[in-house]
């Protein structure tokens, strides 16, 4: 098996809202995934469709080979609230895990909280946040998960809370070749672990591949003021910005860009991302106005 999830058309609806929308993708097995939209675009639909927790409208899911399953042992889940369970301690918490999941890894359920420092005896109410979001991926990989989905875990965290979280999260992927998909807003975050991108926005995707790829096939022209349909075929116009006598562009183009009116750059992944969100953005605004011309 060389994919984790594969998606085709795959839609969410709550009454006349779209959650998500005629989503096709195909994640690699192997891959530790960034997916990254803003607030809205269907990032929590998506991950919750994989791993069981919701229906879809229309279209196909399949996960590891197989339909999701509500609480399989083969996908780790760790929500937005990275929950836990107040009144209980961490011990609780381990045993609760071992109760649960028939391939429940004591070892490195028991080593991780030893190598936190964490008390067993404390009830996860009293932890940090920081602590809190270590015990919940502690839960979450001593299932030995095959599919590990992470959504937005470390959005409430301090920078060194998560940095640790980031850490411990990418010695266990290096130990066990776990595939992980994780959402989040911070993609300088993102840029430090992740291999793979996919971006969601109006609850459809916009780009979807290797991160090296994107980034050696997506370059920052700068020159004077064109019309971004003169550039011709194979470039792909992601963002297009203009002042009276300038314009500087965001190209998708698998060719080299050997052209003197262009001053070419590359861009990193936090440009990358923006620049399909703001084009996105930008395309929402323009239907809107057409609409009530």
């Amino acid at each position: 098996m060389t994919s984790a999830v594969v998606t085709e058309h795959l839609t969410k609806k709550y009454g006349r809202r779209t959650a998500l929308s005629d989503c096709t993708l195909d994640i690699p097995a192997g891959h530790v995934v960034g997916l990254v939209g803003p607030n809205g675009a269907g990032k929590s639909t998506l991950l919750q469709m994989i791993c069981g927790l919701l229906q879809p409208t229309a279209g196909r899911l399949s996960v590891l080979g197989g339909d999701p399953v509500s609480g399989s042992p083969r996908v780790g889940f760790v929500a937005q609230d990275t929950p836990v369970y107040a009144g209980l301690t961490v011990e609780d918490h381990l045993r609760f895990g071992a109760h649960l999941n028939p391939s429940w890894d004591e070892a490195i359920a028991r080593g991780r909280i030893e190598a936190l420092g964490l008390d067993p005896r404390q009830k996860a109410g009293k932890l940090s946040g920081g602590q809190r979001a270590q015990l919940a991926l502690t839960v979450a990989i001593a299932k030995r998960p095959d599919l590990l989905l992470l959504d937005e875990p470390v959005a409430a965290l301090d920078p060194l809370a998560r940095r640790e979280f980031l850490q411990g999260l990418m010695e266990y992927v290096a130990e066990s070749g776990t595939s992980v998909v994780m959402s989040s807003h911070l993609v300088a975050d993102l840029e430090r672990v992740c291999d793979y991108l996919i971006v969601l926005v109006q609850s459809r995707v916009r780009v979807t591949g290797e991160v090296e790829d994107l980034l050696s096939t997506h370059h920052r022209l700068t020159g004077a003021r064109i019309d971004p349909d003169a550039l011709g075929p194979g470039r792909q116009v992601v963002q297009a910005r203009h002042t009276d006598v300038q314009s500087t562009l965001v190209v998708r183009s698998t060719a080299p860009i050997d052209d003197p009116a262009f001053s070419v750059d590359g861009i990193d992944l936090e440009d990358l991302v923006l620049a399909y969100l703001t084009e996105a953005g930008q395309s929402g605004r323009d239907r809107v106005l057409e609409k009530q011309r």
